[in-house]
């Protein structure tokens, strides 16, 4: 267990830690892809060779269409064709679906943009906010990542480091428990890679039932994101949104969103599911792989649903 429970920031403290986490950040080159230059054709090559068994898991949830509390705004599927008068009839017909979703929900697994969070009238690198207008974002949208992010995975879980089988709502992951983790599972993170943070969300979610997650949350603590910087990666997922609630920052409602993507340039992945992947990880004995994101070509959008795929 965890020795002491980490403390709430003042509004003054983070706003330093903003500061020099924005000072360490890349500028992202002329395209401004953030910390995805560490992720070198090198890297990728590297992680690539990693495959050992060519297993492949999925590390999205099953995107949903039923309300609930922690999903107001479900995502619409309908069937479009075939209509009655072309089911069992001779001859060519087709079955038509149409699909809709709220795509920064806080349910289904999606990619955050660098252009998804906005702070004091700036996104990542002191582009303007203005920038987002009702047509789209006109700067630092999905489609900086047009052609996929590929590179070395890396899963830290901190509920099998603390010998539970998951965080509760509010709790939150502190750097310590990440360098920990790291440690129990003699795995380390490094520059470029994608760290996947598990909290144990979808196992809580599938065993006790949705709840509020507005209100109460597992995620990090924002000063969590100085590991995240020492190991210079370029990605952060979680099964959760990253961030915990009640926020830590009483000030800033999705402080770990601010620092990760708009001070540090990290594309931010919400709502995984690692459930899958834990026993193939524990299984091999291994806690790294090949990753494989793929997100929509949608030039203005501020994210996209995603399903990335684990190779190991």
């Amino acid at each position: 267990m965890r020795p002491t429970t980490p403390q709430p920031l003042s509004e003054a403290a983070f706003r330093d830690l903003y500061r020099r986490l924005r000072g360490r950040a890349l500028d992202g080159g002329a395209e401004r892809r953030g910390a995805l230059d560490r992720l070198t054709p090198e890297r990728v090559v590297a992680a690539a060779a990693e495959v050992r068994s060519g297993r492949t898991v999925s590390l999205a949830a099953t995107v949903e269409t039923r309300s609930g509390p922690d999903s107001p705004e479900p995502a619409s599927h309908r069937m479009t064709a075939p209509t009655r008068g072309e089911t069992g009839t001779p001859g060519l017909a087709f079955a038509r679906d149409q699909f809709a979703m709220n795509v920064h929900g806080d349910v289904d697994t999606h990619l955050d943009a660098l252009c998804h969070v906005i702070f004091d009238g700036e996104l990542y690198g002191g582009v303007p906010a203005s920038t987002v207008t009702p047509d789209g974002a006109g700067a630092l949208s999905v489609g900086l990542v047009r052609d996929g992010i590929v590179g070395r995975g890396v899963l830290l879980d901190v509920p099998r480091l603390r010998g539970v089988r998951w965080l509760e709502p509010g709790d939150q992951v502190t750097a310590e428990d990440l360098a920990a983790a790291e440690a129990a599972q003699r795995t380390t993170a490094g520059p470029g890679d994608l760290l996947f943070v598990r909290v144990g969300h979808r196992l809580r979610r599938r065993t006790l039932g949705p709840w509020d997650v507005t209100r109460a949350r597992a995620g990090l603590h924002p000063t969590a994101m100085d590991f995240l910087a020492d190991r210079g990666v370029s990605v952060l997922g979680s099964d959760g949104n990253s961030d915990a609630a009640p926020s830590a920052v009483p000030e800033v409602g999705f402080p770990v969103h601010v620092l990760a993507v708009n001070a540090m340039g990290l594309h931010l992945l919400d709502w995984l599911d690692f459930e899958e992947l834990v026993p193939v990880c524990e299984q091999q004995g291994r806690w790294h792989f090949l990753c494989v994101i793929a997100p929509l070509r949608l030039p203005a959008a501020t994210g996209s649903p995603v399903n990335p795929i684990a190779v190991l």
